[in-house]
């Protein structure tokens, strides 16, 4: 894949990648009077840039075909937006959801799912395993042992019966016993549920990401031209896209693990 640099002493160079290099070769160059003149950049490559954007729309239209991808070079648009660091915004809400698949939706309960379990005592909010000390006695119970803040044990037990993980906990003084259920075909479903929720919430995290730097991108439209935002724009997009893909595989798999 070819590179075409786009650059005018007068607006924001961009970097755009096309999908045939020859195309862009054969490209006329602008006659007198062509409307792209008038966007007050060099002449010549803003006419390549709007015949460039044409291409790209004409090829999304076409039938059996895939959007034209746009790659713009993030050093070149640091002035305006930060794309390694949106990208990393984005991956983040990706590892989040990586995290909670494996901490809290597991078939078979393990003590090391319950360690982050956050319990609400009098001095605020403690992961479980900041409170008491958790040992798994044999596959069918946990332990949780709350000798060093018994003050919390009633609040320990709520939280865990209240944690969404279909347990039971049984308190005897400053222990806690939690059995572990067993996996029937009703926990597995609703364990996918829960799997599907949350990937759900993770959608709309990257959502309010994508609105986020949109809107960073909008701020700018009196100082660039209509057609850097307008890539801009589409490359936040196609970066929404593809972390959105990134977890709908995410939660294929989760499912599949979950359903057996």
């Amino acid at each position: 894949m070819m590179a075409v640099a786009l650059r005018c002493s007068r607006h924001l160079p961009a970097l755009l990648y096309c999908s045939s290099f020859a195309v862009m070769r054969a490209l006329p160059r602008a006659p007198a009077g062509c409307p792209a003149l008038l966007l007050g950049a060099c002449g010549q490559c803003a006419h390549q840039l709007l015949l460039t954007r044409q291409l790209a729309t004409k090829k999304a239209k076409g039938k059996g075909q895939s959007q034209a991808r746009v790659n713009i070079s993030a050093a070149l648009v640091e002035d305006i937006i930060d794309l390694e660091e949106t990208k990393e915004d984005m991956q983040a809400v990706v590892e989040a959801l990586k995290e909670d698949f494996s901490r809290n939706l597991s078939v078979r309960t393990s003590p090391g799912a319950l360690d982050h379990i956050m319990v609400m005592t009098k001095d605020g909010k403690f992961p479980l395993n900041q409170l008491g000390q958790i040992s798994q006695k044999s596959p069918q119970l946990i332990i949780v042992n709350m000798t060093d803040f018994p003050e919390s044990t009633a609040a320990a037990t709520k939280a865990i019966r209240e944690s969404g993980m279909n347990l039971n906990p049984e308190v005897d003084g400053t222990i806690i016993r939690v059995p572990v259920p067993k996996v029937t075909r009703e926990h597995r479903e609703n364990l996918a549920k829960l799997a599907k929720q949350s990937t759900n919430k993770s959608k709309e995290a990257l959502r309010k990401v994508r609105n986020k730097n949109i809107n960073q991108i909008k701020k700018f439209k009196n100082q660039v031209s209509e057609d850097t935002i307008w890539m801009l724009e589409k490359q936040i997009q196609q970066m929404t896209d593809s972390t959105t893909a990134e977890m709908d595989k995410l939660l294929a798999a989760k499912t599949k693990e979950l359903l057996g």
